[in-house]
């Protein structure tokens, strides 16, 4: 049976496990779904001739053994008339009868195996794709937020750069700002002390002198000198 070796892993075939090694579980469950749909419709056209061939076998076993049947009561009949030739020839015909109802019935136990493969792939197609159907749009929905989840994280990455980077900036204004207090520390420090008698000097020195004995009679005379 070619159908049977075609389809023969589909009754391995764990559909939760073909969903775990899925990369795209939304994609992939849409493909497998088609496959599953395009299989069934073969897998039942194969079933049902099988199946008829299982009828067919169990139908001519069925009439072998009505005609045994049927000729053992003719051989008895014959007996009852005295015609033991007769009845010699009816069993000679039951014999060959029986002989050949080994044969149908391994033609019926292997149509029968056939057909119970047959239904087993059918019925588990017919399961899988009920629960596929079912389970379709949750798993897409799971998908879709999976996939908004992983955007959120790259930006999210993204804004703890951002925020890396003011650290970074912060620290370096920081390290600014202590060069800068140091060069002014130091130019402080390279500066002479003030001589303030010099600076006086530069003070009255730089005053008029007819301007400063005027001013000098004005108070002397406030004063009463």
């Amino acid at each position: 049976m070619g159908i049977l070796e075609r389809f023969s892993d589909i009754i391995r075939a764990n559909i939760n496990d073909l969903l775990d090694k899925a990369e795209d579980p939304a994609k992939m469950i849409d493909q497998y779904l088609r496959d599953l749909t395009e299989n069934l419709a073969e897998v039942k056209k194969e079933t049902a001739g099988v199946m008829a061939e299982e009828t067919r076998a169990k139908r001519m076993l069925e009439d072998n053994a009505a005609d045994m049947e049927k000729y053992s009561g003719l051989a008895r009949k014959a007996l009852s008339a005295g015609n033991e030739g007769d009845a010699r020839t009816f069993l000679t015909k039951k014999q060959q009868l029986s002989e050949k109802a080994v044969s149908l019935q391994a033609t019926y136990d292997a149509a029968h195996a056939n057909a119970q493969k047959m239904r087993e792939m059918h019925d588990k197609l017919v399961s899988d794709i009920e629960t596929l159907n079912a389970r379709r749009e949750m798993i897409k929905a799971k998908v879709a937020v999976a996939k908004t989840q992983q955007k959120v994280n790259k930006f999210s990455s993204g804004a703890d750069k951002a925020a890396g980077a003011m650290d970074a900036f912060s620290r370096m204004e920081a390290k600014a700002d202590a060069m800068l207090d140091q060069a002014n520390a130091m130019a402080a420090l390279n500066e002479k002390p003030v001589d303030e008698a010099a600076e006086l000097e530069k003070k009255y020195g730089s005053a008029a002198p007819d301007a400063v004995d005027d001013e000098l009679a004005k108070l002397k005379a406030e004063m009463g000198l």
